[in-house]
């Protein structure tokens, strides 16, 4: 009679590693690796958001509209004419971000009378309807916009801290943050800017 001992045994069936399983979750961690890096890559690029502050920029932006900056474009190419930026006043990082329309390039003359804005002597034609400048401040005298600066305006030029005043004046390249090219707040108003 053939009896089985009970007791310990020092012999282990091998467990099956199931593959299908390993290769499963490998996957999954390389889509969320992925989701991850294109994540950083869009906000580093894209994805600076910003709320305006005051109604400078109406109609175009209004305040408290949230927008998307983008920081990537202006290492490959110049700020151009009629781009709206968005730059540290001064390059004072503790302000609050401005957001203003390139007018004057540089190189370019500037200069405000009797309500409407020359550049190069002759009338800037406006992207947009606006009003006629009541206040030239500094650009009642031409204004030169030096190496690597650039002449800015609020679109609502009479309620606008812009170049025309001293505490800001032209905008160094170095202070400019990005190009504003998508509101994305409030819902109703979501598009890309121009």
């Amino acid at each position: 009679m053939n009896r089985r001992v009970s007791g310990l045994s020092f012999y282990h069936k091998k467990k099956k590693i199931n593959t299908s399983l390993l290769k499963e979750i490998a996957i999954w961690a390389g889509e969320i690796l992925l989701t991850i890096i294109g994540t950083v890559i869009l906000v580093s690029f894209f994805g600076f958001k910003i709320s305006v502050v005051g109604p400078s920029m109406s109609p175009t932006l209004e305040n408290g509209d949230q927008i998307l900056v983008n920081r990537f474009l202006y290492k490959l190419f110049e700020p151009g004419r009629n781009d709206l930026v968005v730059f540290s006043p001064n390059g004072n990082q503790k302000s609050h971000y401005y957001v203003k329309r390139i007018i004057g390039l540089p190189g370019d003359v500037i200069e405000i009378k009797d309500g409407i804005v020359y550049v190069n002597r002759e009338p800037f034609p406006e992207k947009l309807e606006v009003e006629p400048v009541e206040n030239a401040l500094m650009a009642e005298q031409e204004i030169i916009v030096g190496e690597e600066e650039y002449f800015v305006l609020g679109d609502n030029r009479n309620n606008s801290e812009d170049s025309r005043y001293a505490s800001i004046g032209n905008v160094k390249k170095d202070h400019i943050t990005g190009k504003a090219w998508l509101r994305v707040y409030p819902w109703e108003e979501i598009g890309l800017l121009k």
